[in-house]
């Protein structure tokens, strides 16, 4: 497609899709982890055979030490219900022992697709035993986290994974996701590969040691991670329902014609802040900096990064009223993720007027940290959800439509309106087609590299207006001019 076209067709685009398609440069990101990976991958005989490459296609972050499980959840097995966002034709599966202090021994996994949404049987001829190192058991040393082996196995898009551990032994505290949205199981004793779910009679709310579930696939061009908050963690969508906006995005990523083919992975934590951790060591709800390299960086085949966060950092005690330290945590993310040659996409902060938080002053706050944003100051694209999800008559509080009833949290269409929020490019990005081989990935220190900026790259102008998806979109779409060795 001769590159003019190419243009042409993307400003098309710009006008019927979502927000977060613009920011995204399928160049070196991740490049060294994910190549070691999938030829990790191919040595093992349960490894797709075709050609393809490991895409993360779910993914939660680990927040915290779950209570009252200094011994674990011993003898009980514990089925995890996860999303997927992109299908693939195996699968491999991370589990994290991240917030305890002892060894966690795995003795039997398990993956399989759920028979009906949110439901712990498993469908016909899908149950697959997992291995780690050819081992039907994985010791995780504390603090640590751990791969299986790849399975084949057909994965849908959209669908309902059941991924279930056995752990027989004490083992410490549970490495744990509170705010699920989504009904996981438990059963006593070892039933692992029960296909039936007549065992698992305890339902809970929680996400357990599992962190990630990756598939391998010929179609998808990488992930996209999301690092933020409540809002992310969709913490007032409807539960079972895969309502969070990251689904809204992930459904229009799959589905919309000229989208980039790109997992999503929701990395979001409820209270989390850019500058603050939690208590405990580690702390329980880790800051957006002291879990960037873990939550995304490390997440596989990420090739763009949207941040959400800086509302808790007002909002929780102790009150962060300093606007410039908010921005600057918010630039260090931004740094951290150009060293790896990511794009990243950063969401102003959302209204909280009404909500039982709310003063002049924090509001004020939270004004000058957007102004900062929108000024093109932090990050590489903005998507403006302070504009998405405000009322237009009273532009300090949600639109009542969007609003879940706290006056902070949006309801299941404030999350899809999200995904169609307008976006901008900083002023002062280099904006050009992917760099050739030898020069700089896109980010705001290409004219810094010592190989010079790649061709074509021109500074600043008016800043050009997108939506998600098209700030996701815009390098995949120029990817399709690269012969497939160059590209990412």
């Amino acid at each position: 497609m001769p590159r003019r076209t190419a243009y042409a067709v993307f400003a098309a685009l710009a006008a019927v899709v979502v927000l977060v398609s613009t920011a995204i440069f399928v160049g070196v990101g991740g490049r060294d982890r994910n190549v070691n990976e999938s030829a990790q991958g191919t040595r093992n005989s349960a490894a797709p055979a075709s050609s393809g490459s490991w895409v993360g296609t779910w993914s939660t972050s680990a927040a915290a030490a779950e209570p009252n499980t200094l011994r674990g959840l011993s003898g009980m097995s514990i089925r995890n219900v996860v999303h997927t966002s992109i299908g693939g034709t195996g699968a491999r599966i991370q589990l994290s022992n991240l917030y305890s202090a002892r060894p966690l021994t795995i003795t039997h996994a398990s993956l399989a697709l759920a028979a009906a949404p949110s439901n712990p049987t498993a469908a016909a001829d899908t149950m697959r035993r997992l291995t780690f190192d050819n081992r039907s058991w994985v010791t995780i040393p504390p603090g640590q986290a751990a791969t299986s082996d790849p399975v084949r196995m057909n994965i849908p898009t959209a669908a309902d994974l059941l991924i279930t551990t056995y752990a027989p032994q004490a083992s410490g505290s549970v490495t744990y996701h509170p705010h699920a949205r989504q009904t996981s199981y438990l059963a006593r004793g070892d039933r692992t590969e029960d296909t039936a779910g007549a065992a698992y009679t305890e339902q809970s709310p929680f996400w357990r040691y599992l962190t990630a579930v990756d598939v391998w696939s010929k179609e998808a061009q990488g992930s996209v991670a999301v690092l933020g908050d409540s809002i992310t963690d969709g913490i007032t969508s409807t539960a079972g329902a895969n309502h969070r906006w990251t689904d809204f995005l992930a459904e229009r990523l799959r589905t919309e014609p000229g989208a980039p083919r790109l997992g999503v992975l929701n990395q979001g934590i409820s209270g989390n802040r850019v500058l603050s951790d939690g208590t405990q060591f580690p702390p329980n709800n880790p800051s957006g900096l002291s879990r960037f390299g873990r939550d995304v960086l490390d997440r596989t085949n990420v090739k763009a990064v949207i941040i959400e966060l800086g509302v808790n950092d007002i909002l929780r005690i102790p009150h962060q009223t300093d606007p410039n330290k908010i921005v600057d945590g918010l630039r260090r993310l931004t740094e951290q993720a150009h060293t790896r040659g990511l794009r990243v996409i950063g969401a102003t902060l959302s209204p909280f007027y009404g909500h039982r938080g709310y003063t002049p002053l924090l509001d004020s706050v939270r004004e000058r940290v957007n102004a900062e944003i929108r000024a093109g100051k932090v990050f590489d694209e903005v998507v403006d959800f302070d504009k998405a999800l405000r009322d237009p008559a009273q532009p300090l509080r949600l639109r009542p439509a969007y609003d879940s009833g706290d006056h902070l949290h949006p309801s299941d269409e404030g999350y899809r309106a999200m995904v169609s929020a307008k976006s901008r490019r900083a002023r002062d990005a280099w904006h050009a087609p992917p760099a050739t081989a030898g020069r700089c990935p896109l980010s705001l220190r290409c004219r810094d590299h010592p190989s010079g900026p790649a061709p074509g790259l021109r500074p600043g102008g008016a800043p050009a207006r997108a939506t998600l998806r098209l700030a996701i979109a815009r390098s995949p779409g120029y990817r399709r001019e690269v012969p497939p060795d160059a590209a990412g």
